[in-house]
């Protein structure tokens, strides 16, 4: 039932990012444009998701098990610190530059397109990079502690 459910919310998802225009770089690159021909119509999708996205939260910080029966796992997490200014940083010029964040960049990928190729290819160095950097960083981690 998992495998099911989860495959339905992936494909209500990419449906929705490409219905929304968020798997088009070009219209991305023109939301993100302030000082060109402004595109807004993205800050409604995002105002949406985030609405959702506030209610869900809100629902589910009460419970102890999903709607599915699986246990409930909501981050903790409330500081800042400088490795999430630093990959919010990266993140937002990684979407500038491609027109792409993760999950359109994947449903880019999945209706054959090459900047979709290129920019999961991208995204998949840039996590084996970092795993590299946090296995060199570890031991230095444990020997200042």
């Amino acid at each position: 039932m998992f495998v099911l459910t989860s495959l339905l919310a992936g494909l209500v998802f990419g449906l929705g990012l490409i219905v929304s225009g968020m798997a088009n770089p070009a219209k991305v690159l023109g939301f993100l444009d302030l000082a060109g021909p402004w595109d807004p119509s993205l800050a409604l999708v995002m105002g949406g998701a985030i609405a959702v996205g506030f209610f869900a939260f809100l629902l589910a910080r009460n419970r102890t098990r999903s709607l599915l029966g699986a246990a409930m796992s909501l981050p903790d997490a409330r500081h800042i610190d400088r490795r999430l200014v630093l990959g919010s940083l990266l993140f937002g010029v990684g979407w500038g530059v491609a027109g792409f964040c993760p999950g359109p960049g994947l449903v880019a990928l999945g209706m054959g397109e090459s900047k979709g190729l290129v920019f999961v290819a991208a995204m998949l160095a840039g996590m084996v990079v970092f795993e590299l950097v946090e296995k060199l960083r570890s031991p230095r981690r444990l020997q200042s502690a």
